[in-house]
């Protein structure tokens, strides 16, 4: 999503939805009180500030080495050439402090001024995803593949699409080293696909003719899950009733599609979002069993499904039921069934961000265990000098388990009042 939907976010009047079960969705248990052999505690530190350029809708890796990186992009106002070189950041001491990261020139392919992703390969390959967008015409305008072999210190770029209205892509990799990309340009979700660490890409069939690219994960066995959503083509396009989740267990080469669980209703313009919950990102993950999961908002209560059968029926609990209305959520997923997820809630001063551990049961009559933190606020304000608001500049917060324990997010610092532009590094520990 671009910069005009997050500058309206604290603006909305958003409405509560009541959340509904589908014939082909179970209800579950609420979540369970964590029992003595589960952490009873999600410890909040930091935060690091690194101010040298807005991390906007910011993501993070850890490299097999220990390396963590973080990317983002430039505002609206900071950020008007699609051709601008995209920001990456790295740190070699656990996140205490930042440095900037060449990746190359616009000539040599590193352009992009909006939407990003990363992924490290087992081999420890780098992928770095951009896209560009006129904000001028309000249209995206290409997305570029970045990769690096040497943990950053040199990259390559491939153009993976030049088409008009390109949007949203992600990038992931799968066990066997195969990494996959998707994107869309209003006329469906694109993928490309890569078996020789980034030096190729070939693309495979569309995951589907049409919805946005709202996100990718790869399960243990290669299995590919792309959430598609009626919003693509940057908000400009809206295909009714495209909410799904498909489903690749070849290498996309054949998808298949499932209704996505769960009941929303969905903003068909940026216009819309005044009457309606915000939505753009809605994020799936596998764990290492092969079960699939989703994370969705109904209104004040964030939703958890799962699926053992690559999406074709759904068990669902309720991770949270919270005063304020929840929206843009994030989720990961490591080992069996523990999840972590992030989410915001509030709008305005109010604007905070939740984090929650979470402990899906083997059984699906049983309860969720989770643990949440204390909320916190990002230091992101609109963009205006003149209106002091604050705003989730972006459609999601990144978490991530931490090779040596504990978890990681970022948020973006924006605030133009201060002249204060770059990104919060938190990370939590559970207790």
């Amino acid at each position: 999503m671009k910069t005009r939907l997050t500058s309206l976010v604290p603006l909305l009047v958003f409405a509560v939805l009541v959340s509904a079960c589908t014939s082909r969705e179970a209800d579950a248990p609420p979540a369970a009180e964590p029992s003595e052999e589960t952490p009873t505690k999600l410890v909040l530190k930091g935060p690091v500030h690194h101010l040298d350029g807005l991390g906007r809708e910011p993501m993070l890796v850890e490299h097999p080495d220990g390396t963590l990186f973080v990317s983002g992009y430039e505002s609206q106002v900071r950020g008007t050439d699609p051709r601008l070189t995209p920001k990456l950041w790295k740190s070699d001491d656990g996140g205490e402090s930042w440095s900037l990261v060449p990746v190359g020139t616009a000539e040599e392919g590193a352009a992009g001024n909006s939407d990003v992703d990363l992924a490290v390969a087992p081999d420890g390959t780098l992928y770095f995803v951009v896209m560009g967008f006129n904000r001028t015409t309000g249209e995206g305008t290409h997305v570029a593949m970045g990769v690096s072999h040497d943990v950053g210190a040199t990259w390559t770029w491939t153009s993976l699409s030049e088409t008009r209205f390109d949007d949203r892509p992600w990038v992931e990799v799968a066990p066997d080293g195969t990494a996959h990309a998707v994107w869309n340009d209003g006329e469906g979700v694109s993928h490309a696909a890569s078996t020789d660490a980034g030096r190729s890409w070939a693309e495979r069939p569309k995951v589907h003719r049409a919805g946005g690219s709202s996100h990718m994960a790869i399960g243990p066995a290669g299995e590919i899950a792309v959430r598609v959503t009626p919003l693509s083509a940057s908000g400009s396009r809206f295909d009714e009733g495209e909410d799904r989740i498909v489903v690749s267990t070849d290498g996309g080469h054949r998808w298949k599609a499932h209704p996505a669980p769960g009941t929303r209703e969905w903003p068909s313009s940026f216009q819309d979002m005044a009457t309606k919950l915000p939505r753009w990102v809605e994020p799936v993950a596998w764990d290492s069993d092969g079960a699939l999961y989703h994370l969705w908002s109904e209104g004040r209560e964030v939703v958890l499904g799962r699926s053992v059968d690559q999406g074709a029926t759904w068990t669902r609990w309720s991770v949270a039921r919270d005063a304020e209305v929840a929206y843009f959520p994030y989720l990961v997923a490591r080992g069996s069934g523990e999840l972590a997820a992030t989410w915001f809630s509030g709008q305005g001063e109010s604007l905070s961000v939740q984090v929650a551990l979470i402990q899906v049961p083997r059984v699906d009559s049983d309860a969720l265990t989770v643990v949440r933190s204390e909320s916190f606020q990002p230091d992101s304000w609109l963009e205006s000098k003149d209106s002091p608001g604050r705003t989730p500049a972006g459609e999601y917060v990144p978490i991530a388990f931490l090779s040596g324990g504990g978890l990681a997010v970022v948020t973006p610092v924006q605030d133009a009042r201060g002249d204060r532009f770059g990104f919060s590094w938190w990370t939590l520990e559970a207790r």
